[in-house]
């Protein structure tokens, strides 16, 4: 097994650059916030009445984060879709932001030619591919981007671009309020980055400590309010990176229906590990809910976890959060004795959809 504080046995496996993408997160993010501010709006941007963001995969996790971080502060509904349509309210007053990281996404790119059809603002963000052919042929405002600070070249890992693109779009048509907290978000990457890195050994280091406990389980993630979006970007790393199966069910929700769950079958106690992801942000009502959950699962059998988020405030808690999952996933892959990078049954499935 991987000794996970040794960089010589972690540079074995990681052939792809896993780690160097997670250690530039902080400058994916500088790159995507500044390029962003210097990109060209479609017309009427600012005025439109909801904003639909389009992705799949890796390319949608920013989306999903950014939902999570601007929640209370949009001027007009924001909703992620993970389709080959769009929603039929979408029309000329709804502004569309088409992610595709490869811009070979198909159903992003289905997305983008319904989006046209129905006259909406549409904004690009992509490395090129396709979807950058279609911004051009149909003259559409996009940020068709670099990706020089994700050597693993795996959407997943570049979050940082994601997230700033989408935020910064967002605030850059007035369409959430901006508290000024850019330097802030950048400062919490770096700092958490540090705290994870393999420099630091596993007795001081939550990442790695995590990554052991959840080795050979089956990873049930719990999170709450504004840590929703980004905590199903840690399933998505734990199943892509990790190679282990995950996912998320979110609270209050799962009191109503997944602890009645938890009796059959028998051997699933052996097999499930619950990790909570706890804030001191999260309203008072759902805080209450936390330790009745764990304490309904202890009581069934189930082991769990809980990481309390340390960050002063509740968006800085979101990107505290990308970075010890992304941490996470990384050294339970290192646990597994596989390479990150690989996503051979992604690309496989992909393969067999064109035959």
């Amino acid at each position: 097994m991987t000794n996970l504080d040794s960089k010589e046995d972690i540079e074995k496996l990681d052939k792809g650059g896993i780690l160097k993408s997670i250690e530039l997160i902080p400058d994916q993010f500088t790159q995507a916030w500044k390029e962003i501010e210097e990109s060209k709006l479609p017309t009427g941007a600012s005025v439109t009445q909801n904003v639909v963001i389009c992705g799949m995969g890796g390319s949608a996790l920013g989306g999903r984060a950014v939902d999570s971080v601007v929640y209370g502060r949009a001027r007009v509904p924001i909703e992620v879709f993970n389709e080959y349509k769009i929603p039929n309210y979408v029309n000329s007053d709804s502004f569309v932001i088409i992610s595709s990281y490869s811009g070979n996404t198909e159903e992003t790119l289905s997305c983008a030619k319904l989006a046209l059809t129905k006259g909406a603002k549409i904004f690009g963000i992509t490395t090129g591919g396709k979807l950058a052919e279609f911004l051009k042929r149909n003259k559409l405002a996009g940020y068709v981007f670099n990706p020089k600070y994700n050597p693993s070249g795996q959407p997943r890992m570049g979050l940082g671009y994601s997230i700033a693109a989408i935020y910064a779009l967002l605030i850059k048509c007035g369409l959430v309020r901006y508290s000024n907290e850019k330097e802030h978000i950048v400062f919490t990457l770096k700092k958490y980055i540090d705290e994870y890195n393999v420099n630091i050994p596993e007795n001081g280091n939550l990442a790695k400590t995590f990554a052991r406990k959840l080795l050979h389980k089956v990873v049930i993630l719990m999170a709450s309010e504004h840590l929703v979006g980004v905590t199903h970007g840690f399933a998505n790393q734990l199943n892509e990176n990790s190679k282990t199966f995950s996912t998320t069910f979110d609270l209050p929700e799962a009191n109503h229906h997944l602890i009645e769950g938890l009796r059959f079958p028998a051997k699933a106690k052996d097999l499930l590990s619950f990790l909570f992801m706890e804030s001191k942000h999260y309203t008072p009502e759902v805080q209450k809910r936390y330790p009745i959950t764990k304490e309904v699962f202890k009581i069934n059998g189930y082991p769990s976890l809980g990481y309390v988020t340390s960050s002063e405030d509740a968006i800085l808690e979101i990107f505290e959060v990308l970075v010890f999952g992304s941490f996470v996933s990384f050294y339970l892959a290192m646990l597994n004795g596989v390479d990150p990078t690989p996503i051979p049954w992604v690309d496989y499935f992909k393969a067999q959809l064109v035959r």
